[in-house]
């Protein structure tokens, strides 16, 4: 067999169950390691932190 037929069939299987199997626990580890919800939470607040002083209004002649 010749070494770029070997490298691709070892590409076409194990390693794509290497690298799939690297995603899907990249995946749960950010689900679900301690204190990350606490930080994701705080993440997804951050467009809402400055409610109590909106933008101030511009008006169409200073435009």
């Amino acid at each position: 067999m010749e070494t770029y037929s070997l490298l691709r069939e070892f590409a076409d299987s194990w390693m794509l169950l290497a690298l799939f199997t690297f995603f899907v626990v990249m995946v749960l580890w950010v689900m679900f390691r301690p204190g990350s919800t606490k930080t994701y939470r705080d993440v997804a607040e951050i467009p809402f932190r400055h409610e109590d002083k909106p933008a101030p209004a511009r008006d169409a002649k200073e435009a």
